[in-house]
């Protein structure tokens, strides 16, 4: 997709940081442009013999032997040319990458190695079960981690990510109590919720009840029962919330709900804070989704591959998504013999890539270090909170887990927003955090440093958003011109938002 801006000149700033953005490349042509008719990037025109062209496998009538348009380069151009367009980006691998809410860590390489390993990468998912015996134990195994790091007594790892967690979680609730004979059609959600709660609700056919927090930032019990009904089906609510804070009343909370034949559902998005120190099922959870692509050190994917298993309470087991695993006298094998089963949720059985790569983090950690991961993460957002408090209040006076999200007063005093810091950031080669979010926060800063940032990191962080706020103050101008040491800088974001370009044009003659 491209977007209307303007390739900067570089200036060089003082003091700034030795990891810089990328240079910029002026001018760098379109794939399209570099194309000459001819040229060939692989030999492609004698296959092996005995080997089957695209034709003798789909049909003549649904191969084309030409592409119209189609750029046509040399592997060296090819190469260089995605290279280039790699250079400039603004890479996590790169910066730092202190994203609140959505728990972008360290993926470590040890773990790409375990998934790369042959009898793992090169297993079909239609092989069958007893020829797939590692695989499927690896599987057990991990069902059985997450249910002993969630409190739960049962996991499935069909998900395909945090939203299908979700979803597959109001479906298992939908089919609980549409079993017992109940028609319950609302779900209770606080008004700090994640956006893909009340869209998960909305997708599984339930009704949406906000409920508000209080002036400290947490839901309170009597909220929760103030909004209570026969009507209610569950509850959705991420612990800790998205203001980065605990909630002291969960517990109560739970019993409210269970009281009126509710569940609670938790929202694992924020799991990092808890591993090994606190479960969601000992605060009376009924259901909890994970983000593997977020506490367990997977990749992110854009829509895949992200994983999103789901752990449940033993009334709520016979209703996971089938087939289930189970151990016979031959082995593993796959049951699908399960008739509150809310059915299959996708082709085959979960991103198994996803699944080696999160049982390798946990295997190497081990419990106490789990618990470490989360205490350091803990550490490190209040370590940011408390050293950025005298420009960057916190909105809440109550301890920050896992993330902090902070708020300022430049907008007011100099006529900077909180998307100005944040491009700002990027001259000094760093990611700029989640902005806006809270939405019940104006303005507001949402940083997660993560368990694997140090405190020099952390420290240099620090001192860049005291000089942006100096600046601001000093010289606004420069802070809204920013950033200046990207490629592209200023973007026109609602233009690129309202008419993006998704195909490549020729240039005019």
């Amino acid at each position: 997709m491209a977007t209307a801006g303007r390739i900067s000149r570089i200036k060089p700033l003082e003091n700034t940081p030795a990891v810089a953005a990328p240079q910029p490349i002026a001018g760098v042509p379109l794939i399209f442009e570099l194309s000459s008719d001819g040229r060939r990037g692989a030999d492609v025109s004698r296959p092996a013999k005995g080997a089957r062209r695209g034709a003798d496998i789909l049909g003549a009538e649904l191969c084309r032997e030409q592409l119209e348009g189609f750029p046509e380069l040399s592997e060296p151009q090819v190469l260089r040319h995605f290279l280039r367009l790699s250079q400039l980006n603004f890479a996590q691998a790169l910066q730092f990458y202190p994203l609140g809410s959505c728990t972008m860590k360290y993926n470590p390489l040890l773990n790409d190695e375990m998934a790369a390993l042959p009898g793992f990468a090169g297993l079909h998912p239609a092989t069958p079960s007893h020829l797939a015996q590692g695989a499927l134990e690896l599987i057990v195994r991990m069902e059985a981690a997450l249910a002993e790091i969630t409190g739960m007594d049962a996991v499935s790892l069909h998900p395909a990510a945090g939203a299908q967690g979700e979803l597959t979680g109001l479906l298992l609730i939908r089919a609980y109590h549409r079993n017992r004979g109940e028609n319950r059609h609302k779900v209770i959600i606080p008004d700090t919720s994640h956006g893909t709660n009340p869209a998960s609700c909305t997708l599984a056919g339930f009704e949406v009840i906000v409920a508000k927090s209080n002036a400290r930032g947490y839901l309170e019990a009597s909220e929760v029962r103030r909004l209570l009904s026969d009507d209610v089906a569950a509850m959705m609510i991420t612990n800790p919330n998205t203001l980065g804070i605990f909630e002291p009343q969960i517990q109560e909370i739970a019993a409210a709900l269970h009281e009126r034949g509710a569940m609670l559902y938790l929202d694992g998005a924020n799991m990092n804070a808890l591993l090994g120190v606190a479960k969601p099922g000992h605060m009376g959870a009924d259901i909890v989704q994970l983000n593997l692509h977020k506490t367990f050190s997977t990749p992110h994917g854009g829509g895949g591959p992200g994983a999103g298993p789901v752990a449940v309470k033993k009334h709520l087991e016979p209703f996971l998504p089938m087939p289930r695993l189970k151990q016979t006298p031959d082995g593993y094998r796959f049951d699908y013999d399960r008739p509150d089963s809310i059915g299959r949720l996708r082709s085959f059985h979960n991103n198994f890539g996803m699944i080696v790569r999160a049982y390798a983090f946990i295997l190497a950690l081990g419990g106490d270090g789990l618990a470490m991961a989360s205490r350091l993460a803990i550490l490190g957002a209040n370590y940011v909170r408390k050293r950025l408090a005298e420009h960057f209040p916190s909105p809440t006076a109550e301890p920050s887990m896992h993330e902090c999200v902070l708020s300022h007063n430049l907008e007011k005093r100099a006529g900077v927003s909180t998307l100005e810091i944040a491009k700002r950031l990027l001259d000094f080669g760093i990611h700029p955090p989640t902005i806006y979010f809270p939405l019940v926060v104006l303005g507001a800063l949402m940083i997660e440093p993560t368990e694997t940032e140090s405190k020099e990191i952390l420290d240099n962080f620090i001192s860049v958003m005291e000089r942006i706020y100096d600046e601001a103050l000093a010289d606004p101008e420069r802070v809204k011109d920013a950033p200046n040491t990207t490629p592209v800088s200023r973007v026109d974001e609602v233009e690129a938002s309202r008419r993006p370009i998704l195909r490549w044009m020729p240039p005019p003659p």
